[in-house]
């Protein structure tokens, strides 16, 4: 299998096991669950797919020498992912976590093709589930790792805070270190650190965003409350499930439908919010090979420590957010 990529380049994919999984139908559904949920389903965001990011994790993987297995794991990250993506956890779980899709991964699996795929290549499924247990592909924030690399140099393209050389030259200094993903230039780790935060502001955890996604998320309670949806019905895709919803004749949630538009807007109001929320904020603090040593940007950086420092402390807490509806949409607030 030759594979195209357009961090990474060219690739051929020789491995059976691979080739099997990226073929399963648990993979394929992927390429129609956005990575940016609802904002990248109407237009907001780029229209990466979850698919795309999940192979070019397991692109990425590859490229630092990681194991076949890690390799695997990594393909399989996100395979749980729910339709919208990080807007279920609106519904099920806080904002802030962004962990519903870890917390099912092993229930999800159990019921897909990928148990027969890797059997078949004798291996078991369970575990290539347990990401902490393969440290190129998952790290505890803020270090690096391979599915936070992955995304944040797909959409620094794509939100143009960075060109592709730009990612290309970041990678080229990116190195697999005793396992782990750090960097042998401190410059690049700079830029890294403070381009995550901008990445962040303009889209993980920008207000207007974050607002959406709680619309939406009203939306899926009332279709859960009525019956319109079902659990099993995460797993689709996100158009099948999104034309579903509008073809109800619910009122009640054909208004909530109609404030999921580009034309929405959201203040920052105290007095009479329609919600609060704590949404996850997302950092990293690069590790820097120098001399045989490895140190954090912030360890090397005074300014970007107190930057980061600010920019937790600015933005932590319950946002209280008033709706203002697109003209000729109701005010459900």
């Amino acid at each position: 299998m030759r594979l195209h990529d357009r961090l990474y380049g060219w690739v051929d994919v020789h491995e059976p096991v691979l080739i099997d999984l990226i073929q399963s139908a648990a993979v394929q559904r992927l390429r129609g669950v956005s990575q940016h949920g609802i904002t990248g389903l109407i237009g907001i965001c780029a229209p990466v797919s979850r698919f795309e990011h999940s192979v070019g994790v397991m692109l990425l993987v590859r490229r630092l020498g990681g194991s076949l297995d890690e390799q695997i794991a990594a393909l399989l990250h996100d395979v749980s992912h729910t339709v919208f993506s990080h807007v279920i956890d609106h519904v099920f779980d806080t904002p802030g976590s962004q962990g519903y899709h870890d917390r099912v991964k092993v229930q999800y699996a159990a019921g897909t093709d990928l148990p027969d795929v890797l059997a078949a290549h004798g291996k078991d499924w369970h575990a290539y589930l347990r990401e902490d247990d393969y440290p190129l592909l998952e790290q505890p924030a803020p270090a690096l790792c391979a599915d936070r690399l992955d995304y944040f140099l797909r959409d620094v393209i794509d939100l143009k805070l960075g060109t592709a050389a730009d990612c290309t030259h970041a990678l080229d200094h990116v190195i697999n270190w005793d396992g782990r993903i750090v960097t042998d230039d401190l410059d690049v780790a700079r830029w890294m650190a403070y381009t995550y935060i901008e990445a962040d502001k303009a889209s993980w955890a920008n207000f207007r965003e974050v607002g959406l996604y709680e619309v939406t998320a009203q939306a899926l309670r009332l279709s859960f409350e009525r019956g319109y949806l079902h659990e099993s019905d995460l797993w689709d895709v996100d158009r099948a499930i999104w034309s579903r919803l509008h073809a109800t004749g619910d009122a009640d949630l054909q208004a909530l439908l109609a404030l999921v538009n580009t034309e929405t807007g959201f203040v920052w109001d105290e007095a009479a919010p329609d919600f609060r929320i704590i949404t996850k904020l997302r950092t990293i603090d690069p590790d820097v090979l120098i001399n045989g040593a490895l140190q954090p940007v912030s360890a090397l950086d005074p300014a970007f420590a107190a930057y980061l420092a600010d920019y937790l402390r600015d933005h932590s807490g319950a946002w209280p957010m008033r709706i203002v509806p697109p003209p000729g949409a109701e005010d459900t607030s």
